[in-house]
């Protein structure tokens, strides 16, 4: 099944109020851009801003996390109705850099995914392997054990983010024949995990994707596409990996 691809941009820990004028930029270039989902995730701080200034428009604004209850004495954590209310329509979960600095598990990841589906959110559940794993053999290995673990009974709100944890932020990234093999490994476990409705769901790629590479790689058969890190904060540069899609 043919999937409308979707163009996200994670913004990590970066933009202030004055990084509205790209959003706008975004917006602006959207209108041109008819064959693609496109959607802007920037810090909890820029939610609310964010999605006032794209409402009615073809630019949706996600998050980049949420906690696994709806309210509680948790200081300085966002639920995932906090974000519904504050205008976001899905949320990245189990991204590697969660992962890593904070010993999120794969149980975490799922709760998380739980809420963001018992809010009204999409959740962008991140999957990904190291180097070291990597070369030691075991990327399937891995990744099927994170997608066992971190994903949902339901396939309902649900896209994949496969992001090579060595291709994030270093400018490396697979070979198209590596990306299609995951992605394809990846469609297969859904396929097995839902049934048909595993033929609806997204699975994304990210990691160093660029102008520069972004036809390449989202050209892969079962690509349906991205999930954009430092390349997103420009919107020149985020609107030329759209472009793809013209």
């Amino acid at each position: 099944m043919a999937q409308r691809p979707l163009v996200a941009g994670n913004w990590k820990m970066n933009g202030l109020t004055t990084s509205v004028g790209q959003l706008e930029k975004i917006i602006s270039g959207a209108e041109r851009l008819q064959n693609a989902d496109l959607m802007v995730c920037p810090p909890a701080t820029l939610v609310a801003n964010f999605a006032a200034v794209a409402r009615g428009t073809r630019v949706a604004i996600g998050a980049q996390d949420c906690h696994a209850q709806a309210s509680g004495a948790f200081t300085g954590d966002i639920s995932a109705e906090m974000l519904k209310d504050a205008g976001a329509v899905a949320v990245i979960v189990g991204h590697s850099e969660r992962r890593k600095y904070h010993g999120e598990t794969d149980a975490a990841v799922r709760a998380k995914a739980l809420a963001a589906h018992r809010a009204g959110l999409i959740a962008i559940v991140c999957v990904g392997e190291t180097r070291n794993e990597r070369d030691a053999g075991r990327a399937r290995t891995v990744v099927g054990t994170q997608l066992d673990g971190s994903l949902p009974d339901h396939a309902a709100d649900l896209l994949i983010a496969y992001e090579p944890v060595w291709a994030i932020g270093t400018g490396l990234t697979p070979t198209p024949a590596d990306a299609a093999a995951m992605h394809r490994f990846i469609r297969e476990r859904l396929d097995g995990r839902y049934g048909g409705a595993g033929e609806g769901i997204r699975v994304l790629y990210g990691g160093s994707v660029n102008p520069g590479n972004s036809a390449e790689l989202l050209a892969v058969a079962n690509v349906d596409g991205t999930l954009v890190g430092g390349a997103s904060l420009k919107a020149d540069e985020f609107l030329a990996i759209a472009g793809f899609y013209r």
